[in-house]
């Protein structure tokens, strides 16, 4: 397979030399552990506190990690992306709330990005996470299959009409729809009602997609039983699949508790996880769709490879690439440039309630050996061509 993934001019020709500079300046910061654990400390503080630091965060990390603070904010950037051929995903990436209303927002701002993707070709999916529509500890309560309370019960059940109502929009807009993973002990209620949404409404098509964290060792074998489940029940499998981003947690917790881990016992365990469960999605891609969420250029490679094998388009609408916004420009322009379909993740929402989100993002490009060198000796590599023209 043809090494696409270095070509530098591709991958920043968005960048000016003033964004190249912040994204160097960005990752030199995000490469030093210490610099990261005290610019979270601080920046969590000075927010909390209400001291004027909302301006500085938005001229650096923010604007290189998200789109916006609101929807229509996004649009200069996603106009921009798709001027070479790269789509977005509008994540509205506020976290950890808590409240019926605070649901209901979320609720309402994601029937907006599904009517917003609906009528643009450059944002060809939707997406929410469960716990922006419900509370954790319902999820919990019933993963673990305990009773819940009355109460509990018609909250539960809000939270079912919430998924049904944006899972139905989609349908009825035709706008694919990607429900992310989230902590495994939550994950068993989401899965289910996900599994329930796909039996609805994945009747012609994979519309709406779950998410696999292959960094668990039980995903493939999974969604191997989704698959006999889909075939006996004749639904479509939409999959988002990704390596996953709770791992300190979901091993801190485990160790806590006394349980196995639910992690693979190492990267390379991982990584071969991830990629047999591409194979598997593309040996039954006749009922099946796949967002490959992957930063990783081997694999990213091996799903390439797989689909010129099998003789697939190189635009098959049946499978997308995904990265992050501000992360692995090489892989998505690249891609683009090559003709696959991309999209990349672009989160919004106000800067303080997406801070949760961007302080995960610096703490995973820390822990992800080699990922934050490799942006730098990137941003280097493309800084170094222009100095020579």
């Amino acid at each position: 397979m043809e090494k696409i993934f270095d070509n530098t001019q591709v991958a920043f020709a968005l960048k000016s030399d003033t964004e190249l500079d912040r994204a160097y300046f960005l990752f030199k910061m995000i490469d030093s552990e210490p610099l990261v654990r005290i610019g979270t400390a601080v920046t969590n503080f000075a927010l909390k506190a209400h001291l004027p630091v909302e301006g500085l965060i938005r001229a650096t990390v923010f604007d290189h990690f998200c789109g916006g603070v609101n929807e229509n904010d996004c649009l200069t950037v996603v106009d921009k992306m798709f001027t070479k051929g790269v789509s977005s995903v509008l994540d509205y990436s506020v976290e950890g709330k808590e409240e019926e209303e605070q649901f209901d927002a979320a609720l309402e701002m994601t029937l907006r990005t599904v009517e917003f993707a609906k009528e643009r070709l450059a944002i060809p999916f939707a997406v929410f996470k469960p716990t922006g529509l419900g509370r954790f500890e319902l999820y919990e309560k019933l993963g673990e299959k305990q009773t819940l309370t009355p109460t509990e019960q018609a909250e539960w059940d809000r939270v079912v009409e919430r998924f049904d109502k944006i899972c139905s929009e989609a349908y009825k807009k035709d706008v694919a729809l990607l429900i992310d993973g989230e902590e495994s002990w939550m994950q068993d209620a989401a899965d289910d009602l996900v599994t329930d949404m796909m039996r609805k409404y994945n009747k012609d098509k994979a519309i709406v997609f779950n998410t696999l964290q292959m960094y668990r060792w039980d995903r493939l074998d999974y969604l191997k039983k989704l698959h006999e489940t889909a075939k006996n029940e004749g639904f479509y499998i939409g999959m988002k699949l990704v390596r996953g981003a709770y791992m300190e947690k979901e091993n801190k917790r485990a160790e806590e508790k006394g349980y196995v881990s639910p992690i693979c016992v190492s990267k390379e365990a991982t990584d071969v996880n991830y990629d047999n469960a591409v194979h598997y999605m593309l040996e039954h891609i006749d009922k099946m769709a796949i967002f490959a969420g992957t930063h990783n250029e081997a694999s990213s490679y091996k799903l390439m490879e797989m689909m010129n094998e099998k003789g697939m388009t190189k635009n098959d609408s049946r499978i997308w690439f995904g990265q992050l916004y501000g992360m692995s420009d090489n892989i998505s322009y690249n891609l683009a440039e090559n003709g696959y379909n991309v999209a990349k993740y672009l989160p919004f929402g106000p800067v303080k309630d997406v801070m949760p989100y961007l302080i995960r993002r610096a703490e995973e490009n820390t822990s992800v050996a080699g990922q934050t060198s490799r942006e730098l000796s990137m941003i280097k590599a493309e800084r170094n061509r222009r100095k020579g023209k």
